[in-house]
């Protein structure tokens, strides 16, 4: 479908912007469409075709977004590899995806038996992908077909190696029609917040080519930068994780933007605490919404910015149209009343399996086809999906199951809490304690655990109280910008938690 939309944009919207680079020069969707078509013939002259897995080492860029294009007019696979992954973290990605074709940028090209194109960052659209691109050449463009495999998108994997996500022309289209519907137009300026490789870059590009937005490219997402964008291009919306949204408002700066044009802030990736979501309310004076997926569910639930404020508080809403949702206990029963169960979701969105890995695949599913998020949460009373957590993140405190999420929420509106993230340490009497990992507020003493436990007790149940308390000057983040719990339980254990 990428090919068809890639036209179809261009003949619409023609010379209008539809990415700026991080250089600041346009690309059109003309480009978009003349240029990958270049692009196309270059790697089918390196041999690609369809089928075969185009591997992307490469930021956020023209040249990413290019590739990726052109690859789909083959019908080629891409996969995307973050470019802040570690050497042996981007290793581990290709030797998953086992490439025909690697491009990667200067400095990041991964060891593989697989070809590898050195690819620069272009200076303009005449020079952009300059290494690949064949201007006289045709496509041998394959038939439609909805089964064909698109996109590979891999997990993070924090918990051990990250597994492909695999996604066909028939769960990109059912994504742009749940985003945008049958319409062309209406796309409004926007920057880009997250890695290229990521779910929201790959599986929705054709919802941005549909809408004739414009979208400004960050190579590294910084707080300042991202502020800087706002107030210049006069943006109608902030869209980020909770960590971003956080990071601008602790900008020191921030009041000295004009942020008038901000009417809409989207969050996605996490819950909400309540004292951000009342921050970020306050301060950019507009509506706040949630979104909630995994990379292998395609979408999820959300709310709308006519929601009731509380909605979009430490939850993240209800299912999309035409998604299912079901909260299971370990036998994949149905939990009830208010229970705490694994958040499972069933779409026609939902990937169309694990890339070359069947057993992992077979384990990701239930017997009615619903996938497993490995997130936990409860349905309050109006229908609303409430997260606690990651099922690998619970800890067990004396016999007594807790979630992190939980006291986050409550530890994050002290008032000298900056950022807090919760982690269990290993204790021989009660098997698990809980240790508060603080960030202070600039300007603020850091509290004492006397203080946080005070804070707290009222609203947290004292087994759910930390025992310990460590700051930081800031919280790790794993290459998506959320907070890297594996990280912290290694400073744990070279930092004195009091």
């Amino acid at each position: 479908m990428l090919p068809t939309m890639t036209r179809e944009a261009a003949r619409r919207f023609g010379d209008a912007t539809a990415y700026v680079a991080p250089a600041g020069w346009p690309l059109s969707f003309e480009d978009l469409d003349r240029v990958s078509n270049e692009v196309a013939t270059g790697l089918a002259r390196q041999g690609l075709g369809p089928g075969d897995v185009l591997a992307l080492v490469l930021p956020p860029g023209p040249e990413y977004l290019l590739a990726y294009l052109a690859a789909a007019k083959l019908g080629a696979i891409t996969t995307g590899v973050n470019d802040r992954l570690a050497p042996a973290e981007r290793d581990a990605v290709i030797g998953l995806a086992g490439p025909r074709l690697v491009l990667a940028a200067p400095g990041l090209a991964p060891t593989t038996d697989a070809e590898v194109v050195e690819v620069e960052a272009g200076t303009s659209v005449a020079d952009t992908v300059a290494a690949l691109r064949v201007a006289d050449g045709e496509i041998a463009e394959p038939a439609p077909d909805p089964d064909r495999a698109v996109a590979i998108v891999f997990t993070s994997g924090t918990t051990g190696l990250p597994k492909g996500a695999l996604y066909t022309n028939r769960q990109l289209a059912f994504i742009t029609r749940t985003d945008v519907g049958d319409a062309w137009g209406g796309g409004t300026r926007s920057l880009s917040g997250t890695s290229f490789a990521h779910l929201g870059f790959m599986t929705k590009l054709a919802g941005n080519l549909q809408r004739g937005s414009t979208t400004f490219i960050l190579t590294r997402w910084r707080a300042h930068d991202a502020l800087e964008l706002l107030e210049r291009e006069r943006m109608a919306t902030v869209a980020g994780v909770p960590t971003q949204l956080a990071l601008m408002l602790r900008d020191p700066d921030f009041d000295r933007f004009d942020l008038e044009s901000v009417r809409f802030i989207m969050v996605g990736g996490g819950p909400v605490t309540p004292g951000l979501a009342e921050e970020a309310r306050a301060r950019f004076d507009a509506a706040l919404a949630t979104r909630y997926s995994c990379t292998e569910a395609g979408i999820g639930l959300g709310t709308t910015f006519d929601d009731p404020a509380e909605d979009a508080v430490m939850s993240v809403g209800r299912p999309h149209a035409a998604v299912d949702l079901a909260l299971l206990d370990e036998d994949d029963r149905p939990v009830t009343g208010g229970a705490v169960g694994q958040v499972c979701l069933r779409s026609p969105a939902v990937m169309a399996g694990y890339w070359r890995d069947p057993e992992a695949t077979r384990a990701a599913f239930t017997a009615d086809g619903f996938v497993r998020t490995g997130d936990l949460g409860w349905l309050d009373e109006q229908g609303r999906l409430r997260l606690v957590g990651r099922s690998k993140e619970m800890y067990v405190r004396g016999g007594y199951n807790v979630y992190p999420v939980e006291v986050e929420a409550v530890l994050s509106e002290h008032p000298a809490v900056g950022a807090v993230a919760v982690v269990p340490r290993p204790d021989d009497v009660m098997g698990e304690i809980g240790v508060a990992v603080v960030v202070s507020r600039p300007g603020s003493t850091p509290p004492s655990l006397e203080d946080l436990r005070a804070f707290a007790r009222e609203r947290v149940a004292a087994y759910k109280l930390p025992e310990a308390v460590a700051v930081l000057d800031a919280l790790p983040l794993t290459a998506g910008e959320k907070i890297d719990r594996a990280a912290l339980r290694r400073v744990l254990g070279t930092i004195e938690a009091p």
